[in-house]
């Protein structure tokens, strides 16, 4: 059974205190990976320290998720660009406040308290932020988590296309199409040694409609063009084919 959204949850900006605690979640979320570094964590937040986010209960002030940000221009990247080169060696020293996309690098939630809304708070103060700042877009690369299941039997565009339907249930992707995004198009070695996804990414897009302009929604692979369906979809087994 699903949690309640917990209402004793805010979302603020990051700060020194909170490093240790961002550290130790990204060893629970990623164990298999290096955890964010306060090297890192310092970087981001010197570089733009409006775009690092802690969600916090604030009954025990335990941070409880987590998302970085940085502005870039995105005419200065290209598909093959990877998560490295897109944050700047992981310090987004790329960052760039001339820019008019917000890159989410990272979002992430404590793994003993989802269920509890905290992603989708930390996703409407992003949304609010990039308003903020009349940035024109968000965009993210969503890593297709449960690709390597479905890899025998699909192609990542097909694994995809199956994710918009609704006839899979990806926990990356599908999250953030349920979120207001949409998928642009795929992107090969986006996470080189990331074994569930074999380093494919969707490049996810959430339009600022207040001050976009008509060529910023040009250019989308029609076939991810629709919207998630409402209800919530049901896993395919990954032998249905």
């Amino acid at each position: 059974m699903a949690k309640k959204r917990n209402p004793h949850i805010e979302v603020r900006n990051t700060e020194p205190r909170d490093f240790p605690a961002i550290a130790e979640m990204s060893r629970r979320v990623y164990p298999d990976d290096e955890p964010w570094t306060h090297e890192q964590l310092a970087s981001h937040r010197r570089v733009f320290p409006e775009g690092q986010l802690v969600a916090v209960d604030t009954r025990t002030d335990e941070v409880v998720g987590m998302a970085a940000s940085l502005i870039i221009q995105w005419d200065d990247y290209n598909l093959y660009h990877n998560y490295q080169e897109l944050t700047g060696n992981y310090l987004f020293t790329n960052h760039n406040p001339r820019g008019r996309t917000l890159y989410g690098a990272e979002v992430m939630t404590h793994p003993k308290r989802r269920g509890e809304g905290i992603g989708k708070l930390i996703y409407r103060a992003r949304r609010d932020l990039a308003r903020r700042l009349r940035l024109r877009r968000i965009r993210a690369g969503a890593r297709l988590r449960n690709y390597s299941v479905y890899s025998h039997l699909l192609s990542p565009e097909a694994y995809v296309d199956r994710v918009v339907r609704g006839e899979i249930i990806d926990p990356t992707l599908t999250f953030q199409l349920r979120n207001g995004f949409r998928v642009l198009y795929i992107v090969r070695e986006y996470l080189d040694d990331d074994r569930p996804s074999m380093g494919y990414a969707a490049v996810v897009e959430w339009i600022n409609h207040k001050v976009a302009r008509r060529k910023d929604y040009a250019g989308r692979d029609q076939r991810f063009a629709r919207p998630l369906p409402p209800k919530k979809a049901a896993a395919t087994s990954p032998r249905s084919g």
